[in-house]
């Protein structure tokens, strides 16, 4: 994978979301943060989360769809069950992505971290191509943004976020990376 001076992937494909602004300086980015989701709930494939990073919900379509339609929020990448790679915000730019959060006694984690989504859930195991596509990524965000720590959603925001969830295979990401992982 190669980054490009804007702070694109040019493997990935391109979706950017109106969901971001600028780092407040210019900071390093030393978190990776891992998150997971799907929409509708528990299904996959469709266009659901590229909407939602959009801004063009329909709360229509879905029961669920309702209640989310007016968040305005973004992840930098998102990865699919097959291994495909979504970016919505270059890395260069804050996403909103981690919410009222913590680590290390710094608070805002989207000031310093960069977001990736999982296509899943809490509730089942993510695929070998995620995992495949999530590695290269993370190989990729160490070298050229200065990552250096990978964490979970639910280790910088504890009691109000549960992903990646318990099937996140975090001994396999260590074991593609070289690195002990989650890092809290």
């Amino acid at each position: 994978m190669q980054l490009d001076a804007d702070g694109w992937v040019c493997e990935a494909e391109k979706l950017p979301s109106p969901n971001c602004d600028d780092f407040a300086a210019p900071a390093a980015t030393p978190l990776l943060v891992i998150h997971n989701i799907s929409l509708p709930p528990y299904q996959y494939g469709g266009p659901g989360v590229p909407q939602l990073f959009s801004n063009s919900l329909d709360p229509d379509e879905h029961p669920y769809y309702a209640t989310i339609a007016g968040l305005r929020v973004s992840c930098h990448f998102f990865i699919r069950r097959d291994g495909s790679l979504l970016q919505f915000v270059p890395t260069s730019r804050r996403a909103w992505h981690a919410g009222v959060s913590q680590w290390h006694g710094r608070e805002r984690c989207n000031d310093f971290s960069l977001g990736i989504e999982m296509e899943g859930c809490d509730y089942e195991p993510f695929c070998h191509a995620q995992y495949r596509t999530l590695a290269a990524l993370a190989a990729l965000l160490q070298r050229d943004c200065g990552v250096t720590a990978i964490t979970g959603h639910e280790f910088i925001a504890p009691g109000r976020k549960s992903d990646p969830g318990p099937y996140f295979d975090w001994a396999r990401l260590s074991a593609s990376i070289g690195r002990v992982l989650p890092e809290n």
